[in-house]
């Protein structure tokens, strides 16, 4: 495994080094700042280590961005488009390596590893056909002789802070469209996974400097929440693109909005499949177990609620329970294996935690939960995916734990099931397992979901980058990825030209001197 690692680091250019952020290719920081060390969930192996941007390096960055910015909003769209082509083009070259260090470094499966990186193939893709699609809209003037149109530029610097749990789907989503929109970009990866981001720096930097783009378009900067806390507050920076946690999120939110600037949230799921009567019970299966323990519950879309109709409830649990029984928790490098690690010890700290508050709630465990111990377990991180069945208002329902943990609650009629799924602070991801048109319809009408996502026999997890992507309620409000979501990377302008020769004003008001 080591050597296999380490030879995947070398083709993407990562190694231990004194570096704390990049501006592209030209990589610094302190030698004497404290180390920043990834270490695996997999197997608890130290995998490389980095530095942590000091105030000094934050400033260089910020400032050498602030340059780029001049130059880079005056490039053609369409061209910026083609070099986000070619940075897609770099990631399918790399798409084995890089989705492997996925892997290795966050502890996601294998597959699922590979699907992140096709993920930002995929968002380069689009951003590739937007570039010539920033439409702005042509009014009717009420004066004559008088054109109204709205146009719209780049913000300049984006921010983006993303998670562990995509360490680098999540960023590409946020810059290939910044990029095209004519933003230049400062990434602070999570601390828990740097070398997933210094790898897609490495092959970023290649392809700007290939086409002769300046430092600072797009830079990477390291260490913990404190470089993030600098960031936010940094009026140089007008749009803040954060996820994570939604207690972050509220500080962001506030830190942003004292400055009056902008902010792009994708925070707390606590998402709810509903299993009707008329669902096919074998394909919900799927669906339901994909969401609950894929990436070990670790996803802002993992399913952590079933909502089950009452005449299929013992029915479906069952068939529940056997699913689990058949679970390989293993080494997510290995294949056969469904269900790889939690991310580090304070995950399986808070793993516990909710599974002894579910059970003070009288929640009742159906598959019991727990640590793996053993040699094939040696990070100490491997949990089991449990079920409790419970009250959609135990305390411990209403929050969120990154883990693999899915509670069952059953229901009577479709109105309640839905009053179930939308009486929970977050606002994520939803769905319901039916073949009843009448039920799918009301589930997406205005009384139905409240969530940012509403799917119909699909699960909650996983979303192609064609769509918007975000929640409502403490999910944040924020979109990224597919549809209009590129509008959160511009600003507006109105645009009125008068082309007669008298200064008519508007709702008629007379103004002669």
């Amino acid at each position: 495994m080591t050597t296999n690692i380490q030879s995947i680091l070398d083709q993407l250019g990562v190694k231990a080094n004194n570096a704390a952020f990049s501006t592209g290719s030209s990589w610094g920081g302190d030698a004497n700042a404290e180390s920043l060390e990834s270490f695996s969930p997999v197997d608890g192996k130290l995998i490389a280590s980095t530095k942590v941007a000091t105030t000094g390096d934050y400033q260089q960055v910020i400032e050498t961005a602030q340059v780029a910015f001049a130059d880079w909003r005056t490039v053609p769209a369409p061209k910026r488009g083609d070099i986000v082509r070619q940075f897609g083009d770099a990631l399918r070259a790399n798409k084995e390596a890089l989705g492997t260090l996925v892997s290795y470094e966050m502890g996601k499966s294998l597959q699922e590893g590979f699907g992140e990186v096709q993920e930002m193939i995929d968002i380069c893709d689009f951003a590739v056909g937007l570039s010539r699609q920033l439409y702005g809209l042509t009014m009717h003037s009420e004066r004559p002789n008088h054109r109204m149109y709205e146009q719209w530029h780049p913000l300049g610097i984006v921010g983006i802070i993303s998670a562990f749990n995509f360490p680098v789907a999540v960023w590409s989503w946020n810059a290939a469209l910044a990029l095209v929109c004519g933003n230049v970009c400062i990434w602070k990866p999570s601390e828990k996974t740097p070398l997933t981001a210094v790898a897609c720096q490495h092959i970023i930097a290649q392809v700007l400097k290939e086409n002769e783009v300046a430092e600072g378009v797009c830079s990477l900067i390291l260490g913990d929440r404190t470089v993030g806390e600098v960031m936010t507050n940094d009026s140089r920076v007008p749009l803040i693109s954060a996820t994570g946690s939604t207690r972050m999120g509220k500080e962001v939110a506030a830190t942003v909005g004292a400055r009056l600037g902008k902010t792009l949230l994708e925070l707390g799921g606590n998402n709810a499949i509903i299993i009707s009567e008329h669902a096919d019970l074998d394909m919900s299966l799927i669906g339901a177990v994909f969401g609950a323990v894929g990436t070990a519950g670790q996803r802002c879309t993992s399913t952590r609620r079933l909502i089950i109709q009452e005449s299929v409830y013992d029915v479906f649990k069952e068939k529940l329970v056997k699913a689990y029984d058949q679970l390989r928790i293993g080494d997510p490098l290995d294949q056969n294996n469904h269900v790889g690690p939690l991310i580090d010890k304070d995950a399986v700290t808070a793993y516990l935690d909710s599974i002894q508050k579910c059970k003070t709630e009288g929640g009742n465990f159906v598959v019991e939960g727990g640590v793996l111990t053993g040699d094939h377990y040696s990070s100490g991180y491997y949990v089991k995916p449990c079920i409790a069945e419970v009250k959609n208002d135990f305390k411990i329902v209403q929050h969120e734990t990154f883990a693999p943990i899915l509670y069952l609650i059953k229901y009577k009629t479709l109105d309640e099931a839905i009053a179930l799924q939308n009486g929970v602070p977050q606002g994520l991801s939803s769905a319901i397992m039916t073949l009843n048109l009448r039920e799918a319809e009301l589930f997406l009408s205005a009384k139905g979901s409240d969530c940012g996502i509403a799917n119909v026999n699909i699960g909650t997890s996983g979303a192609e980058i064609g769509g918007a992507f975000g929640g409502e309620k403490e999910t944040g409000g924020g979109r990224e990825s597919g549809s209009d979501a590129w509008r959160a990377y511009m600003r507006r302008q109105t645009n009125t030209i008068n082309y007669s020769n008298t200064l008519p004003l508007a709702q008629g008001i007379k103004f002669d001197l």
